[in-house]
C-alpha cells in the first residue's frame, strides 16, 4: 500500500486563549452533565414507566438522533455565516428539554424532552469545537481535549448527581439541575463576545485554517482516510453505547448490585473518559494521531475480549482500562479529519460529533432490542469484538508536518 506523505501549512505559535478554552470546556462539563441525567435516570424511569428495554434504547435514540442529524448542517452554515451567540440558543433548547424531563409524565413526553436536549447538542459540539480551534493557539490537539475534556468529565458526574440526588428525590429533583443550563446561559454569553470580537477583527478565519494539510494530498486518499475515520468512530461510539446505556443493567443482573453501586462503577468508567481525553490531544500534537488511533481503537480489544469473562473487581478495572483508552482517539480523530478539510472546521466538527452520536443512538437501539431478545450478556459478548476494526488505521495517509515557526 502506497502511503501518501503531505506537508502541513506552517502557522506561527502562539499562545492559547486558556480562558476561553477553559469557559468552553466548563459550559462543556455543565452541558454533557446535563444530558448525562437522561441515562442515569434509566433505572428509575424503566421501573417508573414500565418500559422495555427497546423502548429505553428508543429514548437514546430520540436523543442522539436529533444531536446528530442537525450536527453537520449546523457545522456547514456557521462556516458560512458564524453566528457568535448560536451557543446560547443552543443550551436554552438544553434547558426547557430538562424542565420538560423533570415533569414529564408520559412516555411521549420523556421522548420530546429527550429530543429538546438533543436538539441543543447539535447547536452546541459543532460550535464549540469552532471556538476551541480559534482559541488553540496552534496547539490544536491540546485544544480539543481541554474542549472534550470538560463534556467527558460532566458525563461521568452525572450518574453520581443522579444517585446522590435524583434517585432519593425522584423525578422533580431534575429541576435542580436548571440552575447548571442557566450559569452555562451565562458563560456561553461571554464566549459568543469573544467569539463576535474575533470575527470584527477578520482574522478568525486563518486561525480556523491554521495545521491544515496541503492540498498535494490526492483527492481519493481524503475520501478514504474519511471514511475509515468515520469508521473507526463507529467503533468506538457502538461500544460505548452498551456501556452508557446498559451498563448498570448489566452489573445489576450479572453481579446483583445495587443501582446506587451500579451508578458508582458507571461513574468509575465515565471518569477514565474523562482522563483519556486529557491524554489524547497533546500526545497527538508531538508523536503523531494516527499513532494515537493505533493504540486506542485497535489496543483496547484485548480488554474488551475479556471483560464478559471475569468478576466484578476485574470487570471495574477492565472498564476503566477501555475507557481511558477509548477515550484519547477521539479528539485525534476530529483533529485529523480538520487537518484533511483545512477551512471546514464546523462541518467537519459537525460530521464526527453528529456521527459519534448517531452511531451512539443506533447502537442503544439495536443493542436494547438484543438485550430483550438474547439476554444482556449476550450484548457485551458482541461488543467486545467492536475494537478489531482498528486494523483499518492502517489506510490513515500518514500526515508529517513541518515544526511550526516561533513568533
Amino acid at each position: 500500500m502506497t502511503t501518501a506523505t503531505t506537508t502541513a501549512t506552517a502557522a506561527p505559535v502562539q499562545d492559547p486563549a486558556y480562558r476561553i478554552l477553559g469557559t468552553i470546556s466548563l459550559s462543556h462539563f455543565l452541558n454533557d452533565m446535563i444530558q448525562s441525567l437522561i441515562f442515569a435516570m434509566y433505572p428509575m424511569i424503566k421501573g417508573g414507566f414500565n418500559l422495555s428495554f427497546a423502548q429505553i434504547g428508543l429514548i437514546t435514540f430520540t436523543f442522539q438522533a436529533t444531536a446528530s442529524l442537525l450536527q453537520p448542517f449546523v457545522g456547514m452554515y456557521t462556516d458560512r455565516h458564524p453566528k457568535p451567540y448560536s451557543l446560547v440558543a443552543g443550551m436554552t433548547s438544553t434547558l426547557i428539554g430538562l424542565v420538560l424531563l423533570a415533569n414529564a409524565s408520559s412516555y411521549a413526553a420523556l421522548l420530546c424532552a429527550a429530543a429538546l436536549v438533543g436538539s441543543g447538542s447539535s447547536i452546541f459540539h459543532p460550535e464549540s469545537s469552532r471556538v476551541a480551534r480559534m482559541a488553540s493557539g496552534g496547539k490544536l490537539g491540546l485544544a480539543q481535549s481541554i474542549f472534550q475534556v470538560g463534556g467527558n468529565a460532566g458525563t461521568a458526574l452525572g450518574p453520581l448527581l443522579t444517585a446522590w440526588i435524583v434517585m432519593p428525590n425522584g423525578q422533580k429533583s431534575v429541576m435542580w439541575f436548571s440552575l447548571a443550563a442557566l450559569m452555562a446561559i451565562c458563560l456561553l454569553w461571554q464566549v459568543g463576545n469573544w467569539y463576535a470580537h474575533q470575527q470584527r477583527q477578520g482574522a478568525f478565519k486563518a486561525k480556523l485554517r491554521q495545521g491544515g494539510a496541503d492540498k498535494d494530498l490526492p483527492r481519493g486518499k481524503v475520501v478514504l482516510a474519511i471514511g475509515v475515520l468515520l469508521t473507526l468512530v463507529f467503533s468506538k461510539y457502538f461500544y460505548l453505547a452498551s456501556l452508557t446505556s446498559y451498563f448498570t443493567f448489566y452489573l445489576i443482573h450479572k453481579f446483583g448490585v445495587s443501582v446506587e453501586q451500579a451508578q458508582v462503577h458507571l461513574f468509575i468508567f465515565l471518569f477514565a473518559v474523562a482522563l483519556g481525553t486529557v491524554i489524547g490531544g497533546p500526545i497527538g500534537d508531538r508523536i503523531g494521531r494516527k499513532r494515537v488511533i493505533w493504540v486506542s481503537i485497535l489496543g483496547v480489544a484485548p480488554f474488551t475480549l475479556m471483560m464478559p469473562h471475569v468478576n466484578l473487581l476485574w470487570t471495574t478495572v477492565l472498564s476503566f482500562v477501555i475507557g481511558f483508552t477509548l477515550a484519547s482517539a477521539f479528539s485525534a480523530i476530529v483533529v485529523f479529519a480538520q487537518e484533511l478539510l483545512p477551512g471546514r472546521v464546523g462541518m467537519v466538527a459537525g460530521m464526527f460529533f453528529g456521527f459519534s452520536f448517531g452511531m451512539g443512538a443506533v447502537g442503544a437501539a439495536l443493542l436494547g432490542r438484543l438485550a430483550d431478545h438474547s439476554g444482556i450478556d449476550f450484548v457485551y459478548l458482541v461488543c467486545s469484538f467492536l475494537p478489531l476494526l482498528g486494523m483499518l488505521t492502517i489506510f490513515l495517509p500518514d500526515i508529517r508536518k513541518h515544526q511550526p515557526a516561533k513568533g
